[in-house]
């Protein structure tokens, strides 16, 4: 049974964009991108909303001539499936690519026990309907070394979940690692 994994690079307070959408500070240096390419590598399905879609549709494409660790994460995601999540989005634009007109919980825990490697959200707002759901194994944050004072925030508000960390890594740039993994409230009960 595959994983499901939610993985963002945030601010130290949490957000994935700041108050004017903006996430150009969260632009991962060469050290934190390898390290977000290992994280990605086991990934055999991305789970996106139709923003966070348009964003890495970008590389389906990625110029052959950026820097390697780039052209490696290009093609981590080329090879993998994506679904996306939109009720107004016509077709997809990347190949290996289907839309889902809404976030069915019950067919995303199908696809999580019949999938052989582990599955990805991508975005806040997806993410938030599968941690409601308890769908969600493990939490990966990329904290960069700075407060933006608002925003689009990486966890909902209204989700209590108890967490037990994974792993934890520093980098030349300020930013750090941390993988939780979610006790889901069955295991908790069962203890």
């Amino acid at each position: 049974m595959a994983r499901l994994l939610y993985t963002a690079i945030t601010s130290l307070d949490g957000y994935v964009a700041d108050p004017d959408g903006r996430f150009d500070w969260a632009a991962p240096d060469e050290e934190v991108h390898a390290a977000v390419n290992e994280l990605e590598r086991p990934v055999g399905t991305y789970l996106y909303g139709r923003r966070m879609y348009r964003v890495m549709a970008y590389w389906e494409s990625a110029p052959d001539d950026a820097p390697p660790v780039q052209r490696d994460y290009a093609q981590i995601w080329r090879a993998a499936d994506k679904v996306v999540y939109s009720s107004t989005l016509d077709a997809p634009v990347t190949s290996r690519t289907r839309i889902e007109r809404s976030f069915d919980p019950a067919a995303v825990a199908v696809l999580k026990a019949s999938s052989e490697r582990d599955l990805s959200l991508g975005g806040p707002g997806l993410a938030a309907h599968a941690l409601r759901a308890g769908l969600v194994d493990e939490l990966q944050l990329l904290v960069t070394p700075v407060v933006v004072g608002g925003g689009t925030p990486f966890l909902p508000d209204d989700v209590r979940l108890d967490l037990e960390l994974l792993d934890q890594r520093r980098f030349g740039n300020g930013a750090v690692l941390l993988r939780y993994d979610v006790r889901s409230a069955a295991a908790e009960a069962a203890a």
